[in-house]
């Protein structure tokens, strides 16, 4: 079992920045992809970035230039910063890893973007 904690939710301003937090713990030997998902009510999950082994990453078009996922193997994290937020940017985001064929989620955490 992979148990990840997120952190860096909360309220921000139209074109300000959030930096979201994922850390990675229990068996991580094998995870293979670490990325971002969001989800707003009535709406579907969608993925907002994914990053490889390796280093390469898959960022959805809408928010590409203005979020920028990384991650830290010697922590096991996964961040994911975003700048020049808009109010459509608003939801739940959601951590996500890839271990073998399986796969493991955060317990989510709240952005809004609102003036």
């Amino acid at each position: 079992q992979v148990q990840l904690v997120e952190s860096g939710g909360g309220l921000v301003q139209p074109g300000e920045s959030l930096t979201l937090s994922c850390a990675a713990s229990g068996s991580i030997v094998g995870i293979w992809a670490m990325g971002w998902y969001r989800q707003t009510p009535g709406k579907q999950r969608e993925l907002v970035a994914n990053i490889f082994n390796g280093g390469r990453t898959d960022v959805v078009n809408s928010v590409k230039g203005r979020f920028t996922i990384s991650r830290d193997n010697s922590r096991n994290t996964v961040y994911l910063q975003m700048n020049s937020m808009k109010p459509e940017d608003t939801a739940i985001y959601y951590c996500n890893v890839r271990r073998a064929m399986n796969e493991y989620w955060g317990q989510g955490t709240q952005v809004t973007v609102s003036s």
